[in-house]
């Protein structure tokens, strides 16, 4: 096979894949050459997941893609979480050194900000009155465009504030506009409690170190929230206790914080180590009709365990503290993409029945064999430090099936966590614009200016699953949004992290039924949720369209596009947030 027929085949994932995850001069074949030798236990593990990486049937995050086996010294670690932030001016600016290191390697950082004392607070050692929060945020927020600047990469932070803290309520409009805090994705850490209060319509404190500072009426709180995300898209919502619940290292972590796209709930200095199973290529034709070939996905994953588990002794990591907790727990957060170009092929609308039972058969089966291959990894190479046998005792793996826990049960696993839903947006494009994550489709084609040596011109851009197999499924914003959340909880339910989706809101649908949405992904399970409504104050710049005519993607006005959180980003042309 010659090289040319490896990796992309559009000139734009081309151009993307070149210029983001290569090294100078290489071509695909030599790039995906170079990951499977850093990451090889011996031959036949090279050959086999060379051969999966030149397929792209399996797409490791871009940092793993770029930094395995590479002269530059950069993290294959997409993201990070702050160690706890201390109430202290030290406290504060240790974390924005440690920020600093991180994003010079190219890692992104989530935050708990919660843990400093709220506006107006007395600081008895000075006499004066703290600043809260949201004046500190800025200093993490400069430090962000300051390294981005300096560096290849936009830098990526999520902030999380718990919807118990003083300041919540100036927290949630802290990015209504678009100059703010743009270096940050927020989210709100939404506890059960306060759920139960909004249900009931009660009271509720807002408290810091257990001083009650104001009382609140939950459900006026709950709607302050949402009707900022219902006009800016943020905050972010995080069921944190759901989170800790289903945690299966509930035993020695309290998680408060996610990376920026919210697909990995970490604790403190938890590390971010992504990769997707692109679906549409195990879409093969057989009597005419359009099947998926579930044998070969079995055979791939446990090569891809393989292979990301050895990403942890081999990686680069900015700070000693990432490193330590990072080979504690042997993180990994392996997920899908092509979701939606994958099952339509085979004949089943979106959010359909038939969907949703396609879904799970494929969810399932990556939960199985991942967790029957780390366990086998966990014989061979031992299990992760920290295994104790209360790791069965957590919310998800109850739901494991009883022959995994039993093994589990008897020689531990190697790795405390294996599954998470990202984004996935550049990867995607990369692998020649397959349906993000477990998204729907945005559009069936647009064009697209690509820079080239010889100045920039326009490319049209299909949708795989229009290109490759001729459907033309509905795009996000013709679905009903609560196709959108049934999907979300449906995959929620099988993985131990989390699922990073975008619920898109019509026009058409009501405010009443806007908060439905977010009581709906919590009494599904989901982990969390958030929602973009294109009408709402972030409207975009590319328009989906359901017919042959293509959409032009227009130069963006400065002060409609706004950028957020770098490496992973708020995408107002898609009402997305988009990680590389």
């Amino acid at each position: 096979m010659l090289r040319n027929e490896y990796g992309p085949k559009l000139p734009i994932s081309e151009q993307i894949h070149k210029e983001k995850y290569r090294s100078e001069g290489e071509t695909f074949h030599e790039a995906m050459t170079r990951v499977a030798e850093a990451l090889k236990d011996d031959e036949i593990h090279f050959e086999q997941f060379r051969s999966i990486l030149d397929n792209q049937r399996f797409l490791p995050a871009g940092r793993v893609q770029s930094a395995m086996g590479a002269p530059r010294t950069v993290t294959p670690y997409n993201c990070f979480v702050s160690g706890t932030i201390e109430d202290s001016m030290e406290g504060i600016m240790d974390a924005a050194k440690e920020a600093a290191k991180t994003m010079q390697l190219g890692g992104g950082i989530g935050y708990d900000f919660s843990t400093l004392r709220p506006h107006g607070a007395l600081i008895k050692s000075l006499d004066s009155r703290s600043s809260g929060p949201l004046s500190f945020m800025a200093i993490f927020d400069s430090v962000c465009h300051t390294i981005a600047s300096a560096g290849h990469r936009r830098g990526a932070q999520m902030g999380v504030l718990r919807v118990d803290h003083p300041d919540i309520e100036k927290y949630i409009r802290a990015k209504n506009n678009s100059t703010d805090l743009t270096g940050f994705n927020i989210s709100v850490g939404v506890t059960d409690a306060f759920m139960e209060a909004v249900k009931t319509n009660s009271q509720f404190d807002l408290v810091f170190e257990d001083r009650v500072y104001s009382t609140v009426n939950a459900r006026a709180l709950w709607d302050d929230i949402l009707r900022s995300t219902w006009d800016w898209a943020e905050p972010g919502i995080l069921f944190i206790d759901r989170i800790n619940r289903k945690n299966n290292l509930h035993y020695c972590e309290n998680i408060v914080a996610t990376n920026p796209c919210g697909e990995q709930p970490l604790p403190p200095y938890g590390a971010c180590l992504l990769g997707s199973f692109n679906l549409t290529k195990y879409i093969v034709k057989h009597d005419g009709k359009y099947v998926f070939n579930m044998n070969m996905l079995k055979t791939d994953i446990p090569y891809v365990v393989r292979a990301m588990d050895n990403v942890v002794d081999r990686a680069t990591y900015p700070l000693p503290q990432q490193e330590k907790q990072a080979k504690d727990t042997r993180r990994m957060g392996l997920g899908v993409t092509g979701v939606a170009n994958a099952i339509e092929a085979l004949g089943f609308d979106y959010g359909s029945d038939e969907f949703i039972r396609v879904l799970e058969d494929i969810m399932g089966t990556i939960r199985d064999i991942c967790y029957e291959t780390s366990v086998e990894l966990a014989k061979e190479k031992g299990a992760f430090p920290l295994f104790k046998k209360e790791y069965l005792d957590s919310e998800f793996a109850l739901t494991l099936p009883t022959k995994i826990r039993e093994s589990i049960a008897e020689h531990g696993i190697r790795n405390s966590h294996l599954l998470s839903v990202a984004p996935t947006g550049t990867i995607s494009l990369s692998a020649d614009n397959v349906s993000s994550g477990i998204e729907p489709v945005f559009a069936h084609f647009y064009d697209r200016t690509i820079q080239t040596f010889d100045g920039p011109t326009s490319e049209r851009v299909d949708d795989y699953g229009y290109r490759e197999f001729g459907i033309k499924g509905k795009t996000a914003d013709e679905l009903s949004v609560f196709d959108h959340v049934r999907v979300l909880n449906v995959a929620s339910r099988y993985v131990d992290s989390a699922c990073s989706k975008t619920c898109n809101v019509g026009d058409d649908v009501s405010w009443e039924d806007f908060k439905k949405v977010y009581m709906d992904a919590y009494e599904g399970g989901s982990s969390g949720a958030t929602t973009f409504r294109k009408s709402g104050k972030r409207y975009g710049i590319l328009n989906a369209s359901t017919s042959e005519d293509v959409v032009e993607e227009k130069p963006a006005e400065k002060d409609n596009f706004i950028e957020e959180g770098g490496a992973c980003y708020f995408d107002p042309a898609t009402g997305l947030r988009k990680c590389e």
